[in-house]
């Protein structure tokens, strides 16, 4: 399987051999077992000492017993000791969740974020050449981009390496002439303002995903447009971010990298 390697202006300047994994059979389910164990939470909660004050046992209410409250209508709760003067006591509640300052009643637990699934070296492999397939199929990205009609491109993009040591005014020029006025439209992150009352809610601004740009081993590229991803640590993540047939460009030294790459 062959395709084109694109320069700045749009236009090809040769062919280059895709490896193997470009047109693999795409496995969405293994491909969705994987993002699901992939998937981190940072664990939060309380600390454990939190409200926890030093209060003694709830309050006896039995007859002729010492510390007794019986007949004073108090309730059954933990109490703090502040002073006592014979069998006298100047407490308050403390502890338990309905008292000021006590511990929460059900709070966050940390042990519950804490991922523990676990998967197949093989299945991880199967979903990393599905996702990696997928970027190469045209049926996959039409279904993942709604916005992009009659999709006629060439995929997958492959441009020249001399792209990355652009400025990154001359990098976004040269993406628009590659992928057409309609494609770089979706490829650029964009940021705006959720509708309705999820705004109050922390959920103020709501982000595209953008394209992915894989760069090879020794490129580097820093913009804020799109996703930039090495090579190296290119992972199922980031090919299917959202779903599989994410818009993907690679370098030219990226594809050989892959093609290398057991």
């Amino acid at each position: 399987m062959k395709t084109k390697i694109l320069t700045t202006d749009g236009k090809s300047k040769g062919d280059i051999n895709l490896p193997k994994s470009f047109s693999v059979k795409v496995r969405e389910d293994i491909v969705q077992k994987v993002l699901e164990i992939l998937k981190t939470i940072q664990p939060y909660g309380p600390n454990p000492r939190a409200g926890n004050y030093s209060a003694s046992g709830k309050i006896k209410h039995h007859r002729h017993v010492w510390k007794s409250q019986y007949g004073r209508g108090m309730s059954r709760i933990p109490r703090k000791i502040f002073s006592r003067k014979g069998s006298q006591f100047n407490w308050e509640g403390a502890t338990i969740p309905s008292t000021r300052g006590g511990r929460r009643a059900h709070p966050p637990k940390p042990i519950s974020m804490i991922n523990t699934k676990r998967i197949n070296k093989k299945e991880l492999q199967i979903a990393f050449e599905s996702a990696l397939s997928a970027t190469a199929n045209r049926i996959f990205i039409e279904k993942k981009y709604g916005r992009i009609e009659k999709f006629d491109k060439e995929i997958p993009f492959v441009v020249e390496s001399k792209m990355v040591s652009l400025k990154t005014k001359e990098v976004l020029k040269g993406l628009k002439n590659i992928l057409g006025e309609k494609v770089f439209d979706v490829a650029i992150k964009k940021k705006g303002i959720r509708a309705g009352i999820g705004k109050l809610r922390g959920r103020k601004y709501k982000k595209t995903a953008g394209m992915l740009l894989v760069v090879g081993e020794k490129e580097k590229l820093k913009t804020g447009s799109f996703d930039v991803v090495n090579v190296k640590n290119l992972g199922v993540n980031d090919l299917a971010n959202g779903g599989v047939g994410r818009l993907t460009v690679y370098t030219e030294n990226a594809i050989k990298f892959l093609g290398e790459r057991k």
